[in-house]
């Protein structure tokens, strides 16, 4: 909080005494909560580590939304912890307009609380829902089947190479767009957003203010990179071994980006919506962008025609790799969704058979294989009861199948003209924010972990 205050300072902007007061007094909550806490730490255990998740991502967004709710914006506080919820699970979604007019402080608290929810994504999906058993693949267990071929001696140093790639995939793009024309403020946002595959913007356009060819296709190449699993990105750069990018998942992702450029592009020029390289340019930056959950856009792609919609209605359930800062149902999942398919078809034509599933070179487990299809039927039902909610407040159906399954999804703008690219979430009542707020925590936190917390039997001792 202290740096946007520092900017808002430089600026002369009088917001730099909200950043501070809730600096200070974010800080003395957190050392009060620690010398409450000294002592001998408690036993680690599954149910500790379920509330933790959860705890923390609550305070997380409370702690975001105090400086938005008490500068100078006319927003109240549901508002507010929509705008921060969205932005530490990096979803985009956005209350606020004129954003080409806002104070600089509050553009770069928006991208720093991104950036930072961009980190705890990673951690979350790489070492701690692996072992409470939700899925997603932790480092060591998909890179490595045995403790004597890790890449990566010990944690810490496993940590500081996540880092290391964060920071420097962070530092390139922010150069990148500087070489492309951005401002320093405008690139340093974007960097931060783009890395995170959060998507705000500064401008109210989003990256549609930028029509330099450069920028959007280094835009487009961050934005898929962002969406590989960081693990292999830093064996790759600290270890050497390109082998690793033979991941199913990897290869899968690739496809699914270039099938679906490949038919919209074609769409478009059939369509004389576009040129050939200007059809494959917003082709490739926009559904690059959906499928990684960034929300970027350089215009209404819902305008593009029937065909193009359903497309991008697709991508959004689509998600980028595990491991990645993307959200969505990730692609691993649909990998082993896939052989699951084919095998249980072998089986019905040949009941003798015995056919494993394969993720790779690796036999994936009976309980890894229910806990996919349990996820995904999970996503679906949820999916389906926030729609009905959002659709209850009065919303039309495109606002509410789009809307709840741009927040499940992380995706940041649904279709439509109300909350689609060229819109925001602006005009929603609380009730309907409140609602996409929850499943934008839900997608997030991968369902489970946080209906665990509703279930008496994790109450239990």
């Amino acid at each position: 909080m202290l740096l946007p205050g520092a900017v808002d300072l430089y600026v002369g902007n009088p917001d730099w005494r909200v950043f501070a007061m809730t600096s200070f007094t974010v800080g003395g909550l957190a050392l009060t909560v620690i010398l409450a806490t000294r002592g001998p730490a408690p036993r680690p255990s599954v149910r500790l580590a379920f509330l933790v998740v959860n705890i923390l991502w609550l305070t997380l967004g409370f702690a975001g939304a105090m400086p938005l709710y008490f500068s100078s914006l006319p927003i109240d506080f549901v508002h507010a912890l929509f705008e921060s919820v969205s932005a530490v699970t990096t979803t985009g979604s956005t209350v606020i307009s004129g954003l080409d007019d806002l104070p600089p402080g509050l553009l770069l608290w928006r991208s720093l609380l991104q950036w930072i929810g961009g980190i705890g994504v990673i951690a979350l999906g790489l070492f701690v829902l692996p072992y409470l058993r939700l899925g997603g693949f932790s480092y060591f267990r998909i890179e490595s089947s045995d403790i004597e071929d890790r890449p990566f001696a010990r944690f810490s140093t496993f940590s500081v190479a996540l880092l290391g790639v964060y920071f420097g995939l962070t530092f390139l793009c922010g150069f990148s767009y500087l070489i492309g024309g951005m401002s320093t403020f405008d690139a340093v946002n974007h960097a931060l957003t783009t890395i995170a595959t959060g998507g705000f913007s500064t401008h109210d356009a989003s990256f549609g203010f930028f029509e330099d060819p450069w920028l959007i296709w280094t835009a487009t190449i961050f934005m898929a990179v962002a969406g590989l699993p960081f693990t292999i990105l830093a064996v790759v750069a600290f270890r050497r071994q390109t082998d690793a990018i033979r991941d199913p998942q990897i290869q899968t992702y690739f496809l699914i980006l270039i099938g679906l450029i490949g038919v919209c592009s074609i769409w478009l020029i059939v369509t004389d919506q576009y040129e050939p390289f200007d059809a494959v340019t917003h082709s490739a930056f926009n559904f690059v962008s959906i499928v990684t959950t960034t929300g970027y856009a350089t215009e209404d792609y819902s305008g593009w025609g029937s065909l193009a919609l359903l497309l991008a209605f697709a991508a959004m359930w689509l998600g980028g790799c595990s491991g990645s800062t993307a959200g969505g149902i990730k692609t691993y999942r649909f990998v082993i969704l896939w052989q699951s398919f084919v095998n249980n078809l072998k089986q019905l034509l040949f009941q003798r058979i015995v056919s494993p599933i394969r993720y790779g070179e690796r036999v994936v487990s009976n309980e890894m294989e229910k806990g996919v299809a349990l996820f995904i039927a999970s996503y679906v039902c949820i999916w389906i009861v926030l729609s009905i909610a959002l659709a209850a407040t009065g919303l039309d159906i495109m606002t509410s199948l789009s809307g709840a399954l741009t927040a499940l999804s992380n995706v940041g703008p649904g279709l439509g003209a109300l909350i689609g690219p060229s819109g925001n979430f602006q005009s929603l009542g609380d009730v309907a924010l409140s609602i996409l707020i929850v499943g934008m925590v839900l997608g997030r936190l991968e369902i489970a972990t946080v209906l665990m917390l509703l279930t008496p039997l994790f109450w239990r001792r």
